[in-house]
């Protein structure tokens, strides 16, 4: 009789644990932060095309709007970076495609992203 009762008592046991939790609360922005719709890239996102020094800017400033926009990238961080790519715009636009490219290379590599 006594093994009757286990045999049914502990299958409701168990079931009374498999309870679910509710999500915990979401913290509000702190503010200066941007406001992060998804930390997802879009679907349709695509780096710019193009050659030397002008693709390498146009590219690196695109990864780099994609990663404010989904939060992947502080604003001060992100700041810094686009004073960097600024700058490498300004040598390739005087034509030393060189020396913008390596200024490309450098920041990607300063702040861990990939050669690209």
């Amino acid at each position: 009789m006594r093994a009757r009762f286990i045999l049914i008592a502990l299958p409701l046991a168990l079931a009374a644990c498999n309870q679910t939790a509710s999500a915990p609360p979401t913290a509000a922005p702190v503010a200066g932060t941007p406001t992060v719709s998804s930390n997802v890239t879009p679907a349709g996102f695509r780096l710019p095309e193009g050659a030397g020094c002008t693709g390498a800017v146009n590219r690196f400033r695109a990864i780099m709007d994609n990663d404010l926009a989904t939060g992947h990238v502080a604003r001060g961080v992100y700041d810094q970076i686009t004073k960097e790519i600024d700058g490498a715009a300004s040598l390739c636009a005087s034509g030393n495609d060189a020396g913008a490219r390596a200024a490309i290379s450098a920041s990607r590599s300063r702040h861990g992203y990939p050669a690209g």
